[in-house]
C-alpha cells in the first residue's frame, strides 16, 4: 500500500494558537456562527475538515455520557458483581470508593479532550504525544481496543436491555413465560437492529433527543430513591448493620478480594464517558463542552448512583443468597417492594431507560469507528468511510458495529460465563484504550499544550493514580466468578480481548500488507493557509490525498 507523505500527518503538538469557542464575541447576531468558525478551525489544525453538522448542545454532548451511564438499568445489570463480593458493603463503600477513582481517570482523559477535540480522540492522542518510534503501533492497539470497547459496550447494554425485556415478561406473567437463549438472543437482535436505524437519522433528531433523556433519567432516579424506601415492606427493610458493615460473600474468595471485585459493577455502571470525545466533531464549543460532560457525567452519576445503591441495600432484604439466584435481582427487590403491578409499571421505565442508553452508545461507537476508518486502519475502511448524503451520518459504520454486537451476541449460547465476559471486555478494552495516550503524555517526549480544561500541577498526579487504577481493574476483571473454577464457569474475557487484540497486532505486523508497511498514524484531508480562517482550505479526502501518493 502506498506511503503517507509528511504533510498528511498532524504534527506532534497539540494547537493552542485557536481561540476556544468559549473565548468569542457574544453578541447575540455573531454568536454562534463565531463558535461554529472556532470549532472549525481547530478541527482544521487538528488535520480535520468540517464534515459533521455541529448540532450537539453542550447539555447535549454531557446526555450522551450520562444517558449510556444509565443509572437505575446499569446498577440492575451488573448486581451479580457487588451483591455476591459484600453485599451492602460492596454496593455503597465499593461504590464510592471506585467512582472517586474512576473520577481521576475521566479528569485525565478531560484535559486531552480539551486540548484535541476530535472524533478520533485516544488514538488520535497517542499517535500526537507518543514518541516517534512507538506512535504508530500504539496509535494502532489504542485505536482497535478502542473500536473494541465500544462495540462490546454496545453489546452489554443491549444484553441487559434484552434481560430486563425478559424480566418484565416474567414479573408480568407472575413466572409462567419461560425465557430460552434463543427466545432472549431474538429479543437482543431485535433491539440492536432498532437501534442501528435510529442512529442512521439525522444529527439534529439524535442531538435533542438527549434533552428528553437527561430529564427521564435523573427523575427516575429521583424516584428510586425516594419511593422505593416508602414502598418497601418491614420484612425486606434491612438495618444499618446489615446494609453497610455485614460482609457477605457468596462466591468463596477472601473477603478482601470480593471486595476488589465488587467494583467491576461501579466500573461498567460508569463507564463509556469517551462517549462525549467521540461525538466532538458534532459538538458546539466543543474544547469546554467535552470535557465538561466527561466531568460531570462522572460526578452526576457517581453521586446518584451511590443514593441508589445506599437505598438498595436498605431495601433488598436479608436473604442475598435468594437475591443473586434470582432472574434479575433488582427486578425481584422491586417485586418485593411495589408488589408485582407496581414493579411491571417501574420496570418498564428500566427497559426504556436501557434503551436509550444502547443507542446513545451505538451513536458514540458509530464515530469512534468513523475516525478509525477515515484514517484508513480498519478492513472495508474506503467502505465505512462514508457520509450519507440525505441524513449526513456515517450509515455504514453504524451497521458496522451493530454486526459487530450481533455476533458478540452469539456468546449467549456459549453458556452464561461466556456472555458475562461481553461486560468485562468493555471494561479491559476501554481501560487499555484510556491509558496508553495517558501514559504517553508523560513520557513520549512531545508538548501538550493544554485546552480551556486545564488541572494544572495536579494533572501528573491524579494521571499516576488514574493509570494505577486502570492496571488494577483491568487485571481484576479476568479473573473468574469463584476460584474455584472449570471450563464452563471461566472467565473468557482474556480469551476474547487477547484475540482481537491479538489479531490486530498480527494484522499491523502482517508480511507486506500488514499495517507496518503502510500505517503513518491520523491522516490530514485538510490544508489550511489560516488556522484561524479554514474557509480558504484546500479540502481533500483521505482517499484523494492517498491518490496524490
Amino acid at each position: 500500500m502506498p506511503q503517507h507523505s509528511a504533510l498528511q500527518r498532524p504534527t506532534h503538538k497539540f494547537f493552542s494558537d485557536v481561540p476556544p469557542p468559549s473565548r468569542v464575541m457574544k453578541d447575540p447576531t455573531t454568536h454562534q456562527s463565531a463558535i461554529r468558525h472556532a470549532d472549525e478551525a481547530l478541527l482544521a489544525e487538528l488535520g480535520y475538515k468540517q464534515e459533521f453538522k455541529r448540532e450537539f448542545k453542550p447539555l447535549e454532548v454531557f446526555g450522551i455520557a450520562f444517558s449510556i451511564i444509565g443509572l437505575v438499568p446499569s446498577i440492575a445489570s451488573v448486581l451479580f458483581y457487588s451483591i455476591p463480593n459484600g453485599g451492602g458493603p460492596a454496593m455503597v463503600w465499593g461504590w464510592l470508593i471506585a467512582c472517586t477513582l474512576i473520577l481521576t481517570v475521566g479528569m485525565s482523559m478531560a484535559e486531552l479532550g480539551s486540548a484535541a477535540p476530535t472524533s478520533g480522540g485516544l488514538y488520535f492522542w497517542t499517535y500526537t504525544l507518543a514518541s516517534e518510534r512507538w506512535r504508530n503501533l500504539l496509535c494502532w492497539i489504542v485505536g482497535y481496543a478502542n473500536t473494541v470497547a465500544s462495540i462490546a459496550s454496545v453489546a452489554s447494554i443491549d444484553w441487559g436491555a434484552a434481560v430486563q425485556v425478559m424480566a418484565a415478561v416474567d414479573i408480568g406473567t407472575d413466572g409462567a413465560f419461560q425465557d430460552t437463549k434463543a427466545r432472549l438472543f431474538g429479543v437482543y437482535a431485535a433491539i440492536v437492529v432498532s437501534h442501528a436505524i435510529v442512529c442512521c437519522l439525522g444529527t439534529r433528531v439524535l442531538a435533542r433527543l438527549q434533552n428528553v433523556i437527561i430529564v427521564f433519567n435523573i427523575l427516575f432516579c429521583i424516584v428510586v430513591i425516594i419511593a422505593l424506601p416508602i414502598a418497601t415492606p418491614k420484612e425486606f427493610k434491612n438495618t444499618a448493620k446489615f446494609a453497610l458493615w455485614d460482609f457477605n460473600n457468596l462466591n468463596g474468595w477472601s473477603n478482601g478480594f470480593a471486595f476488589l471485585l465488587s467494583f467491576l459493577a461501579p466500573t461498567w455502571s460508569v463507564g463509556s464517558f469517551d462517549s462525549s470525545v467521540h461525538i466532538s466533531e458534532e459538538a458546539s464549543n466543543a474544547a469546554t463542552a467535552v470535557p465538561w460532560a466527561i466531568v460531570w457525567a462522572i460526578t452526576i452519576g457517581g453521586v446518584l448512583g451511590w443514593a441508589i445503591n445506599v437505598a438498595l441495600a436498605f431495601c433488598m432484604g436479608p436473604d442475598l443468597e435468594a437475591l443473586n439466584n434470582s432472574r434479575q435481582p433488582m427486578a425481584h427487590i422491586f417485586s418485593n417492594s411495589f408488589g408485582r403491578k407496581g414493579a411491571l409499571g417501574l420496570w418498564v421505565l428500566v427497559v426504556m431507560v436501557q434503551y436509550f442508553m444502547g443507542s446513545s452508545m451505538l451513536l458514540a461507537a458509530s464515530r469512534q469507528t468513523f475516525a478509525f476508518s477515515r484514517d484508513g486502519a480498519l478492513p472495508f475502511s474506503k467502505w465505512l468511510y462514508k457520509m450519507n448524503p440525505s441524513t449526513k451520518t456515517p450509515v455504514n459504520v453504524v451497521w458496522f458495529d451493530a454486526i459487530g454486537a450481533l455476533l458478540l451476541g452469539l456468546l449467549v449460547f456459549a453458556g452464561d460465563q461466556a456472555t458475562n465476559a461481553i461486560f468485562a471486555m468493555s471494561i479491559t478494552a476501554s481501560y487499555i484504550a484510556y491509558a496508553i495516550p495517558v501514559v504517553v503524555r508523560y513520557t513520549g517526549g512531545q508538548e501538550l499544550k493544554p485546552g480551556p480544561f486545564n488541572l494544572g500541577i495536579f494533572s501528573l498526579p491524579i494521571a499516576i493514580t488514574s493509570v494505577i487504577f486502570m492496571a488494577f481493574i483491568g487485571i481484576i476483571t479476568l479473573f473468574p466468578t469463584t476460584p474455584s473454577t472449570n471450563a464452563a464457569e471461566m472467565n473468557y474475557n482474556i480469551v476474547v480481548v487477547g484475540g482481537v487484540l491479538g489479531l490486530s497486532v498480527l494484522w499491523y505486523y502482517f508480511p507486506k500488507y500488514g499495517g507496518v508497511h503502510w500505517f503513518k498514524g491520523p491522516v490530514r484531508n485538510v490544508e489550511s493557509h489560516s488556522a484561524r480562517d479554514p474557509s480558504p482550505s484546500v479540502m481533500l479526502s483521505s482517499e484523494e490525498k492517498r491518490d496524490m501518493d
